[in-house]
């Protein structure tokens, strides 16, 4: 029997002009919305429980994004998922920057407008307000965020929806693409 109930098939759903780059793998109840972009070789695995990608949202390369134990994920609105981030059975909010390699462990909450800096470790059931600069292992509320400083994902947002039309224009090739000379 799934988690669902019997027999019953659980796939991903995906925009269609939600950009999904090579090697991407998307498994199980995962719901991608428009004008997403999912970056090489990030994880997004729905098996124990939905995931939600708000519109917006870039989960850069070698992300995780993994459902714990039937609990589900939220991630808001104009998120950036930063490279090697591993995010887990938790709620994000809108234009949240998630660093590098930082890892959001189950049941933590974001507020919207908040940065977790590189590396930061989010512990089970943490809970952070709007507007928070989140560091450290453990992470901690270090400060509330300026109006400037918040401003700061919307920039990876637009470098990353360029980089999207960049590639669809194949003005970006890899080597194992059929045009690289």
């Amino acid at each position: 029997m799934s988690r669902q109930g019997i027999n019953k098939v659980i796939k991903p759903s995906i925009s269609k002009d939600a950009y999904v780059a090579k090697g991407v793998r998307i498994l199980g109840d995962v719901e991608v919305a428009e004008g997403c972009s999912i970056w090489f070789n990030a994880v997004i695995r729905g098996d124990e429980g939905k995931i939600i990608i708000g519109p917006g949202t870039n989960v850069q390369d070698n992300a995780v994004i993994h459902s714990d134990m039937g609990t589900n994920v939220l991630i808001g609105r104009n998120v950036t998922i930063g490279h090697g981030a591993i995010v887990r059975s938790c709620v994000i909010g809108d234009n949240v920057m998630v660093g590098m390699n930082s890892t959001v462990m189950s049941h933590a909450e974001i507020g919207e407008n908040s940065i977790i800096g590189a590396n930061s470790f989010v512990a089970y059931n943490s809970k952070f307000p709007s507007g928070s600069l989140i560091l450290g292992s453990p992470a901690r509320l270090v400060r509330k965020l300026g109006k400037d400083e918040i401003k700061a994902n919307s920039l990876a947002i637009s470098v990353y929806r360029d980089l999207v039309h960049k590639y669809r224009k194949g003005e970006i090739l890899g080597l194992d693409d059929a045009n690289f000379k």
